[in-house]
């Protein structure tokens, strides 16, 4: 009786990949949007602002995916 009572669930099973991927918005959006109200108080001209925020988030996304990359050699040894 008890077998028939199981569910396995076949919808959404990558419950980490939707983790790091709330993770990594969260992170990724917090430090461009920091970076720039600190310059625009700072700095008068538009253009380095925009400049700078896109430069973040260029590397910032990069240093993301190496780390990311880097976790998942380690976790799979």
């Amino acid at each position: 009786m008890e077998d028939n009572l199981k569910h396995t669930e076949e919808h959404f099973t990558s419950s980490a990949i939707l983790r790091d991927i709330v993770i990594g918005m969260a992170d990724g959006l917090t430090v461009p949007f920091a970076l720039a109200a600190g310059l625009s108080g700072a700095i008068h001209s538009s253009a380095v602002v925009i400049t700078a925020g896109i430069a973040e988030i260029a590397t910032g996304s990069i240093a993301m995916g190496l780390g990311s990359n880097a976790y998942g050699m380690v976790s799979a040894k």
